[in-house]
């Protein structure tokens, strides 16, 4: 069986796996991509944190749970978006305004939405925690 998608496959796994009040998540799943939006997810106080496990067919991925994530999910398609485009996304994919992260890549690497505003960047939309 293949996958499609990894970064949705990580983060189905995350947001069950915090459903089910786990502490952490095992996923053979491991990227520079992943890494690095579990990161951002670090920053902002959604996970614990993440190491590398060895394992005997590679390395594997050991996600902290906090229990701090209602929902977390890919954005299919990857929209570009402008900077005067971010709050019809904002509206589309958050709750409520001021809580949550959208995920952006930019050319100045993987950032929040917030962030992006600040350094008045666009990008494609990746993902989205609240």
């Amino acid at each position: 069986m293949s996958l499609n998608n990894t970064l949705a496959n990580v983060l189905s796994f995350i947001q069950n796996y915090e459903q089910l009040g786990k502490s952490e998540v095992l996923t053979k799943n491991n990227s520079k991509l992943i890494r690095g939006i579990l990161t951002i997810m670090k920053e902002e106080g959604y996970i614990g944190g993440f190491e590398e496990v060895p394992f005997s067919s590679g390395n594997m991925l050991k996600i902290m749970l906090t229990g701090n994530i209602n929902k977390t999910n890919i954005i299919r398609p990857n929209y570009q978006i402008k900077l005067f485009e971010y709050e019809k996304f904002e509206k589309r994919y958050l709750p409520a305004k001021n809580f949550g992260i959208i995920i952006i890549s930019t050319n100045k690497g993987l950032m929040t939405h917030n962030q992006a505003k600040e350094n008045k960047l666009g990008g494609k939309l990746l993902a989205y925690c609240y």
